[in-house]
């Protein structure tokens, strides 16, 4: 049933393009070229808008929404592709005033750009659009960064100002990196605006131009709108003859206009969950039976969060195509070894033997000292050419954590007395 349905749609929107292409004016004077920049939604894949092109034909009314964002859960191996770094995303056509209309419903912030434009550049955009739309050219690898909704939109328009918008844009330097440009949309969510980061590396950090800031939606939108170029005439014109705030959301995070410190919000996470944990510690070493278990489960509950963070770090730096996430410091000190303090946290409070809760404890302590040290190095390395990865957000969430479980007061000296035994000064040799 579910494969009739995508059948239908198929079919519909061929359809859509093949009347399109019927209704196409020869000369292009009652073409009608819009761009539609839809603000961000409520999923995460939608937090970073949207934007399609709309191509209408003033002599019969029709208008087209040329889409360039169109994926489904229901491909084939989906998750397993987009796993892997190769997810699969499609340009369709359908009517524009369905799809604004959807926009409305889910209280995004529309807004259209008319452009200013030869009537031949409007018929070589709409060809190359139509183009897109066939079957064998309308998926292409989705990439998050260099391919995707909104690079698709910047080409054509490129393409209909005969180069000239890249010319413009592609060697004019960035106000920010891209890792500054996610932050400006993740703020208000300070677990996810840490594990998005922290899953990307220094490859986001290098200096980028204009061109680049346009895999954002609301990028494109504000630099058609200053845009000018000369026509084949001579002419100088303004890409953009108007500009409709057709909808505006309400109750939405702000997008920020600079990207805002995150470090100060996740040390302050990271200090406060130290306090918690070494209060923990405290209990155990007044003998309350509940502050060693949840002193144990406190290591094995942070084990878990960051071991398995470190295990996706590392699958996806090693093993996928996700190549933003390559050249990351953060595996230095957050590694799937982090995964071990989960058993022996719980032998760390279930253990009834002195020595295998020593035992335990000194283990946990090596393996969170590991992870001091790592994030360490990866602060020093910065010194060297080459290191420049922005995650301090990330080393100042983790190092009060783990420095608090490498120092807990419980069973302290007793571990360094079992294990590194001192020497009796009252004891004299005998010659």
């Amino acid at each position: 049933m579910l494969k009739k349905i995508i059948l239908i749609i198929f079919l519909l929107i061929l359809t859509c393009a093949f009347i399109f292409a019927q209704q196409l004016p020869a000369n292009g004077d009652d073409l009608v070229l819009k761009i539609a920049v839809i603000g961000p939604g409520d999923e995460l894949y939608f937090w970073w808008g949207h934007i399609a092109l709309i191509v209408e034909n003033a002599s019969t009314g029709q208008s087209y929404f040329f889409d360039y964002g169109l994926f489904s859960f229901d491909n084939e191996n989906f998750f397993y592709n987009f796993a892997m770094g190769r997810l699969l995303y499609s340009c369709g056509v359908s009517y524009s005033e369905s799809n604004l209309d959807n926009y409305r419903r889910t209280n995004r912030d529309i807004t259209i750009y008319t452009l200013d434009l030869p009537a031949e550049a409007k018929i070589k955009a709409g060809n190359f659009a139509m183009i897109n739309v066939l079957p064998e050219n309308r998926d292409y690898f989705y990439h998050h960064f260099r391919d995707n909704c909104s690079t698709r939109i910047r080409d054509i328009i490129d393409l209909a100002s005969d180069g000239q918008f890249f010319n413009q844009f592609g060697q004019q330097r960035s106000r920010f990196t891209l890792r500054e440009h996610v932050r400006r949309h993740t703020w208000f969510s300070p677990a996810v605006d840490w594990f998005l980061n922290f899953l990307m590396g220094q490859v986001i950090d290098t200096p980028i131009t204009v061109w680049d800031d346009m895999f954002l939606p609301s990028e494109v939108g504000k630099h058609i709108e200053d845009f000018y170029y000369t026509d084949t005439n001579g002419q100088r014109r303004k890409l953009v003859s108007s500009v409709e705030k057709m909808a505006v959301s309400h109750g939405r995070p702000a997008v920020l206009d600079t990207p805002r410190k995150q470090w100060p919000y996740q040390l302050t996470l990271g200090l406060a969950l130290s306090v918690i944990f070494y209060f923990f510690f405290f209990l155990q070493s007044r003998n309350i039976k509940a502050g060693k278990i949840l002193s144990g489960l406190s290591m094995s509950l942070c084990g878990l969060v960051f071991g398995i963070s470190g295990l996706l770090l590392y699958f996806m730096a090693l093993f996928t195509n996700h190549d933003y996430t390559y050249q990351n410091a953060n595996m230095i000190y957050c590694t799937p070894l982090l995964l071990a303090a989960i058993p022996l946290g719980i032998g760390y409070f279930t253990a009834k033997d002195h020595f295998k809760f020593l035992k335990y404890n000194l283990l946990l302590r090596i393996i969170w000292l590991l992870c001091v040290l790592g994030i360490f190095i990866s602060m020093l390395i910065k010194l060297l050419p080459g290191f420049y990865q922005d995650n301090l957000t990330d080393q100042l969430l983790m190092l009060p954590i783990a420095f608090t479980f490498v120092l807990q007061p419980a069973g302290l000296r007793e571990v360094l007395d079992k294990f590194f035994p001192r020497s009796n000064p009252e004891q004299k040799s005998i010659k």
